[in-house]
């Protein structure tokens, strides 16, 4: 038996809203630790990985491992019957092929519930390594989506460089280019701050796609942590609360591809 119950109903849907138009269908796992989810997208750019620990949740019942397949479009259109002040709960029996959502209003006076098929998926489990990343950034969550959206209307690409001067993002377009630095600033209140970790300087070029993706967790913390290494996929991370976290990994350019083949 699998149930857990969380007091903010709000953060699930946040949750879904950030990774169902990265993925379609997913397994999520649950054990005595908590609730998680790690799948790659349709073409295999970028990975989701998503913790939700057992202690953040008000309630939170795990008999054995078990792995839950849904179809995330479907799980959110479920998602947004609730109100966003609502208490979710999720159930599931160990051999069920339904996963239940109990909605409960604050003053309890409407509970709904819904039941959602569970899907058998194929999915490999991918190991990522724990890895020293060069450069560590810290950020406004609100600023890193404003300068996503922004470049995305000049260009495709955008090749972040992080020094100890700051971090810059640029890119190049049929209409021209634009570059937007952020320096690190530290005397500003906490949750506006730049702060920089730099082992070396690293200067990586992503797809605007996939980051603008990403930045639908903006709603989630008021923080994103970017980390980077030479030939490395970025790590882009969103911390929830006290109880875990959604990262997103992506692959960065190789500029050397197109000059490799024409020689």
């Amino acid at each position: 038996m699998f149930e857990a119950r969380l007091v903010q109903g709000s953060l699930l849907k946040k949750v879904l809203e950030s990774i169902k138009d990265l993925v379609t269908d997913a397994n999520f796992d649950c054990s005595n630790n908590g609730f998680a989810l790690q799948a790659m997208d349709s073409s295999h750019v970028s990975l989701v990985a998503l913790l939700l620990r057992s202690d953040g949740f008000e309630h939170y019942r795990c008999d054995r491992n078990m792995t839950m397949g849904m179809n995330l479009s479907n799980m959110s259109k479920m998602l947004k019957c609730a109100g966003n002040e609502d208490i979710i709960t999720m159930k599931a029996d160990d051999t069920g092929d339904v996963v239940t959502f109990m909605f409960e209003s604050p003053d309890q006076d409407k509970i709904s519930d819904f039941e959602l098929k569970l899907m058998d998926i194929d999915s490999e489990h991918l190991g990522i390594p724990d890895t020293e990343y060069a450069a560590t950034v810290k950020m406004p969550s609100s600023e890193f989506m404003r300068i996503c959206r922004d470049l995305s209307s000049i260009g495709d690409t955008v090749t972040i460089s992080v020094s100890k001067d700051g971090v810059k993002f640029s890119t190049t377009g049929d209409i021209g280019q634009a570059n937007i630095t952020c320096r690190q600033n530290t005397s500003v209140d906490k949750e506006e701050q730049t702060i920089i970790e730099l082992q070396e300087p690293v200067t990586l070029t992503f797809a605007l796609r996939y980051l603008n993706s990403f930045t639908k967790a903006t709603p989630l913390a008021p923080t994103v942590q970017l980390q980077m290494s030479k030939e490395l996929p970025v790590v882009v991370q969103y911390l929830i609360a006290d109880m875990g976290y959604v990262r997103y990994y992506l692959a960065p350019k190789i500029e050397d591809d197109e000059t490799a083949e024409a020689a």
